[in-house]
């Protein structure tokens, strides 16, 4: 999936678990933290206050969110009154149905429009939610995808970005531009995006800078570089993708709306869904926000890269098999 391997790495990787399976290991690390132990709360069987009070406060817990929560209950309650749940699988299968109806709309994969020429993805984010590491699986990705990519290393303020985006250009065997450390980001995209119009690049991937400390002045920053990036073609950038690390929490989540806030997040990338987070920082960026899911990651491999799947991610978190 993501480029050409040797027969040993094919059987490296066939011998390796499924993504989503994978990422139902470490979301849960055991049995399901959602659904564990729930039979154990049901007198003589039945779905009651109890129960429905026990799901409330492990979503909560895990960074669903108050107001998502409240709407996933509010649903299953419903059920509950009208006598629809008469026992756990019942009640299961009411939540996934709840959880999926949440997550299926914000299932929207990136689509390259294949006339932009080069279609522009300018990719933000806080420091250390990943940005850089996505932009090299992204573009290995596009690449085996028959895409010619090329990055631009807009994080001009640390020069360990550029040097991590120049390996991953070697890595994939795309041209980076970049310019020296402390140059005006908005002056690296348009000459980036100038170079891959005339080298006729399909997709041109822009990193940014992060610092959240200067909030105000970031944001002012990034602004300038979508404002230049549109004088070399009035429609870019063409995507505007933001890069959250799940970990951070309802943090992430106040990220997400700073960013869209200013820039007009078109799709969402949720990476380190393999660490402390149990994975309901999802829920809360697809009901809040309404934003494209367009990939999650759990790990720092390639394999560990995907587009977004509602169903495969509901069952991972409710430990039900692929």
């Amino acid at each position: 999936m993501f480029g050409f391997k040797s027969k040993s790495e094919e059987a490296s990787q066939a011998a390796r678990p499924g993504l989503f399976k994978r990422l139902r290991e470490k979301l849960n690390r055991g049995n399901s933290w959602l659904t564990y132990d729930l039979a154990n709360l049901l007198p003589a069987g039945r779905i009651d206050d109890t129960v429905l009070d026990e799901l409330e406060t492990r979503l909560i817990t895990a960074d669903v969110g108050v107001e998502t929560t409240a709407r996933i209950l509010d649903e299953l309650r419903r059920k509950v009154a009208r006598k629809e749940l008469g026992d756990l699988n019942a009640l299961l299968d009411a939540l996934r149905s709840s959880l999926l109806a949440i997550l299926q709309p914000s299932q929207q994969p990136l689509a390259i429009d294949r006339s932009a020429m080069p279609f522009a993805i300018l990719v933000v984010g806080v420091n250390g939610a990943g940005k850089t590491t996505t932009i090299g699986k992204l573009a290995r990705e596009l690449k085996q995808q028959g895409l010619k990519v090329m990055l631009a290393a807009g994080d001009t303020f640390r020069a360990a970005a550029v040097e991590q985006l120049q390996i991953w250009g070697e890595r994939n065997d795309v041209t980076v531009i970049a310019q020296a450390t402390g140059a005006d980001p908005a002056a690296v995209a348009f000459d980036a995006l100038q170079a891959a119009k005339a080298r006729r690049i399909d997709v041109l991937l822009a990193d940014t800078a992060g610092r959240l400390h200067t909030q105000s002045n970031l944001m002012d920053e990034l602004k300038k570089v979508k404002r230049v990036m549109a004088r070399v073609d009035e429609r870019a950038p063409h995507e505007v993708l933001l890069v959250l690390d799940a970990s951070q929490g309802q943090n992430a989540l106040q990220q997400a709306r700073l960013f869209n806030d200013a820039l007009g997040v078109t799709g969402v990338v949720l990476t380190k869904l393999d660490g402390t987070a149990k994975g309901g920082i999802v829920f809360a960026i697809a009901s809040t926000l309404q934003l494209p899911i367009r990939y999650i990651g759990i790990g720092e491999s390639a394999e560990d890269f995907a587009e977004f799947d509602p169903e495969a991610f509901v069952d991972a978190l409710l430990k039900r098999e692929e």
